[in-house]
């Protein structure tokens, strides 16, 4: 069985990126963007995706958080959809609720090679310690459009910001683990075409 390793390196005016992703380790993660709250949402992203993740990014945090979330969005995306391959024998589908206290996401996507992004969270906070909050939707936007994956993410309810975007990050780690599990009894791609 082949492995779904990818390594990629992303060099802008704003960011340098450097990623190496496991999509079937152990939910092993080093990460370091220069954005603690970031860090910690990506850390929970592969614990609970058991996704071994390696993160070395700096950007222009001195404007604001948005161009080194964005472009390690960008390259997640392009480590997925590197690593999944011909997409054989997967599930192709994942969805799964997460409650975190008051909170509860849910994140329903398809590995489908077309990208899409519904997302669906109202936050009361514009930041948490140096993270902006509507970096949230974009992240998702970026992993989405880059790695070729429906994606629909919500928060049903809460009150609490961190809550909230935590439980998004796990659901959206578990979704992603449970979409492409390998199923024996997938020949090939599951769709009638033969191809996603």
């Amino acid at each position: 069985m082949e492995e779904r390793k990818a390594s990629i390196k992303r060099k802008t005016g704003e960011t340098d990126i450097d990623i190496n992703l496991n999509m079937d380790g152990e939910g092993k993660y080093d990460i370091d963007t220069g954005i603690g709250f970031f860090d910690h949402m990506l850390s929970l992203f592969s614990k609970h995706g058991l996704i071994d993740l390696q993160i070395k990014a700096k950007g222009d945090t001195y404007v604001d958080s948005h161009h080194t979330v964005e472009d390690v969005g960008i390259v997640i995306g392009q480590c997925i959809k590197t690593a999944i391959g011909n997409k054989a024998s997967i599930n192709r589908y994942g969805t799964v609720f997460v409650p975190m206290d008051e909170s509860l996401a849910q994140v329903s996507l398809d590995v489908s090679g077309r990208p899409y992004l519904v997302f669906d969270a109202e936050f009361t906070a514009d930041k948490l310690g140096d993270f902006d909050t509507e970096m949230v939707e974009e992240f998702f936007r970026a992993v989405a459009f880059n790695s070729g994956i429906t994606l629909h993410a919500r928060v049903i309810y809460g009150k609490n910001n961190h809550h909230m975007i935590e439980a998004l990050f796990k659901a959206f780690g578990r979704a992603l683990c449970e979409a492409l599990s390998r199923n024996e009894r997938i020949k090939g791609v599951m769709s009638t075409k033969g191809m996603l």
